[in-house]
This record gives C-alpha cells, sequence and structure tokens, in this order.
C-alpha cells in the first residue's frame, strides 16, 4: 500500500518499503542493536539478516489515518539493556521517519528475536 501527500503543485506516493528502509538503517545506527531478525518458517530459527534485506526485518503499515506504524525484529548485543535499546530504538525512528517523511509515527512495535555475543 502506498501513502499519498499533497504538495504545493502535485503528489508524493510514499512506498511502505522505502518507509522500511530508513526505518531499519536508523535502527541498524542504534547502539545495542546487532542487526536485524526474521524466523525462518522452515526451522523456526531467527537468521540475522544482511545490511542489504534489513527492510524484511522491519514491517511497515499505513493505517486509516494515514499515519505509520512500524514492527521491528532486531537482535540485539548481549549484556546491554533490552528496554534502554528498545527505547532509544523507538525514539531514533520516530524521530528519523518523522523527519523524513512529514507523517506521523502512531505505533512502534518491537520483537527481540536473539541476542548476540559480540566478538
Amino acid at each position: 500500500m502506498k501513502e499519498y501527500i499533497d504538495g504545493d503543485i502535485g503528489t508524493v506516493s510514499l512506498d511502505e518499503n522505502v518507509v522500511a528502509q530508513v526505518a531499519g538503517l536508523t535502527a541498524l545506527d542504534c547502539f545495542g542493536i546487532v542487526g536485524m531478525g526474521i524466523v525462518s518458517l522452515k526451522d523456526g530459527l531467527v537468521k540475522q539478516l544482511k545490511r542489504d534485506n534489513i527492510s524484511k526485518g522491519v514491517s511497515v503499515k499505513f493505517d486509516e489515518n494515514g499515519d505509520i506504524v512500524i514492527d521491528f525484529h532486531i537482535v540485539v548485543a548481549y549484556g546491554v539493556s533490552i528496554k534502554a535499546v528498545t527505547d532509544n530504538l523507538m525514539q531514533s525512528v520516530k524521530y528519523k521517519v518523522e523527519d523524513f517523511t512529514s507523517l506521523k509515527v502512531s505505533q512502534i512495535n518491537v520483537y527481540v528475536e536473539d541476542v548476540k555475543v559480540l566478538d
């Protein structure tokens, strides 16, 4: 689904994948997040996504008001406070996505899929 933003001299079409890409890149810049994760349907194991596939760990929808709802599936670093990491993630993504799109982010849901020990 796309969201349409009316401009002064035309209309802008904004795809959910674009918002997912921005949200995913912002998430990877947050302290304590190792990467995006996705649960494999085949074996039920969590796979950490590579940087070029990060939008697969992010789900974006536009609600009935045209606001943005974002779901993250993340992998966090062992030893960090999950609450601190997810609070930082939510605040950073909300700011960046709203600044980038000029649309309101109404909800961000975070699913911690795995914990990794950093070398």
